[in-house]
């Protein structure tokens, strides 16, 4: 049995969630931008730039507290999703698996580029960069893809 394409919103209710899904995504980037570009002086002295992928997580999955390893890994993923959930609905142009994957690595390739560049006591670290776009990968397929399909269905041709 075919499966019937979504209906379209109507376009007051169009308008009403790209405009909610528009004020998430700023409230996303304020927070990303709070928890990545905040300077940590007291971390000077400890952070270390990493272009080896898989170097980082080895590190955090090596520390005594398993506490520590799932904070760091689960929230660099956690940090991700809200970009996979909301991009689909603010910029259609960004729906689909690969284009989300690619938006978001460009994103996060960005604001790990510019946290290891300009903000003292941090440091570029690819394996944020990747656990970040698996994050957002991860909301893309969970609710993403979905809401993209919803909120900017085509009306069907007669």
């Amino acid at each position: 049995m075919a499966r019937a394409a979504p209906r379209p919103l109507p376009l007051p209710l169009r308008l009403l969630a790209m405009l909610c899904a528009f004020a998430v995504m700023v409230v996303f980037a304020v927070v990303l931008a709070r928890l990545t570009l905040q300077p940590s002086p007291a971390s000077e002295a400890l952070t270390h730039t990493n272009l080896r992928p898989g170097r980082s997580l080895r590190a955090y999955l090596d520390q005594p507290a398993l506490h520590d390893a799932v904070r760091q890994i689960g929230g660099n993923i956690l940090l991700g999703v809200p970009f996979g959930v909301l991009a689909p609905v603010v910029a259609p142009r960004t729906r689909g698996f690969l284009r989300v994957l690619v938006l978001t690595a460009v994103v996060m390739l960005m604001v790990e580029t510019a946290q290891g560049a300009l903000v003292t006591g941090r440091a570029f670290d690819i394996d944020d960069v990747i656990l970040n776009t698996g994050g957002a990968l991860i909301g893309y397929l969970l609710a993403g893809r979905r809401l993209g399909r919803t909120v900017h269905a085509r009306k069907p041709t007669s």
